[in-house]
């Protein structure tokens, strides 16, 4: 055991520190997507479309980590909804792209805003520069690149200005 790890004694239990954070993470951002379909999952979907080139659905199952199947009934609630549509890939006409709708973009806009302030306050025994650090590492520690970004509300955002 190193050093670190000894001085750290009972807050080394990644797993319990994980749980207690996450616990704290759904309190405060669930009531946020109350109503939302598909609540935390939906969010995150409709976030990864309107972040990226469109993607299909399989792209979106894998990079989320959500069963195919699920998936598609994930996207169906999001179509019925009016959030987004599924429309011919112009580049491979065996497959569809996500493409979010004009009241997607606004529902996203709308929600990263009280998403984030959320997630601030989730994480709120941390002082600015340490929620940054956390945030990245946690992202490195899972192994991908940020599924939601502030970058990207601002983003939405601008674009609904125009």
């Amino acid at each position: 055991m190193s050093e670190t790890t000894a001085n750290l004694g009972a807050t080394a239990d990644l797993g319990a520190a994980l749980g207690t954070l996450l616990r704290s993470y759904t309190e405060m951002v669930g009531p946020k997507l109350d109503g939302f379909p598909h609540g935390a999952r939906g969010y995150q979907t409709l976030a990864e479309v309107v972040e990226g080139r469109p993607p299909s659905q399989a792209v979106l199952a894998a990079k989320l980590g959500i069963d195919r199947t699920m998936m598609t009934y994930l996207i169906d609630d999001l179509v019925e909804a009016g959030l987004v549509e599924r429309q011919p890939n112009p580049h491979d006409r065996r497959q569809r792209q996500i493409v979010a709708t004009a009241r997607g973009l606004e529902a996203i806009a709308t929600l990263c805003g009280q998403v984030a302030e959320a997630e601030e306050a989730a994480l709120s025994t941390l002082d600015q520069h340490e929620r940054y650090v956390f945030r990245r590492l946690l992202n490195k520690a899972a192994g991908n690149g940020p599924l939601h970004t502030a970058e990207a509300c601002a983003i939405v955002t601008e674009a609904l200005e125009v």
